[in-house]
């Protein structure tokens, strides 16, 4: 697995560097949120120190997060939960507080990798011009690539897997949003909205009204 660590201080960088590579990793550094926004999409794993000397790092998360469903690990020297919800919020998939535990940072790798990773024998999905991979992520439109959150990947996939199926908003957050104790209806009703305004024109997720949702066929509403 390639591994970009984020961190600003050097002996603590060279340590973790050492520590992952030891353990099979291929390991990138940089140590700058800039740099890390020129180098992440090489990564399967990003390891990211919130305290970077040029840009806030809940906001590299962010960025990232928009961008990728990329897994994100993030560090911070505050002992307080603002900066581990603010990255959990950022889309961080994990928080730790330094001085952390190797071993644990090992076990919360393991688990961010497993949660994240696409099932194995799940099937590329197609509906018409669409194509969901879950394999490589990726959601393609005719021959654009639409970017999409790890979220709203999720979303999609399970919607194209169960053609003609009414999925309700209940199963949608049971089996989406599961692991982050989410309960709200609107945040399926955001994550649809958002999704429709990426694919643009056309049908593609059909509201059924006070049922829940299903994937249609593109033609145009």
């Amino acid at each position: 697995m390639r591994v970009l660590v984020v961190e600003a201080d050097e002996k603590a960088a060279d340590a973790l560097v050492g520590r992952l590579g030891r353990h099979g990793h291929e390991v990138d550094r940089v140590d700058s949120g800039r740099a890390a926004l020129n180098a992440w999409e090489q990564a399967d794993l990003v390891l990211l120190d919130l305290e970077l000397p040029d840009l806030d790092g809940v906001e590299v998360c962010r960025d990232i997060r928009t961008r990728s469903s990329t897994p994100v690990i993030t560090f911070t020297a505050a002992d307080t939960a603002l900066d581990r919800v603010l990255s959990l919020q950022a889309g961080a998939d994990d928080c730790l507080v330094k001085p952390y535990c190797y071993r644990e940072l090992l076990a919360r790798i393991n688990a961010v990798m497993r949660r994240t990773a696409a099932p194995p024998a799940a099937d590329t999905v197609l509906r018409g011009r669409l194509r969901i991979d879950p394999r490589s992520r990726r959601v393609l439109l005719g021959e654009r690539v639409v970017e999409v959150t790890r979220k709203e990947f999720d979303l999609l996939y399970l919607l194209a897997s169960l053609p003609e199926t009414v999925v309700s908003r209940r199963d949608l957050m049971a089996k989406v949003w599961a692991e982050d104790g989410t309960n709200s209806s609107r945040t399926v009703d955001t994550h649809v909205s958002t999704l429709r305004n990426k694919l643009g024109d056309g049908d593609w997720i059909v509201t059924v009204r006070g049922v829940g949702y299903r994937l249609g066929d593109g033609t145009d509403v």
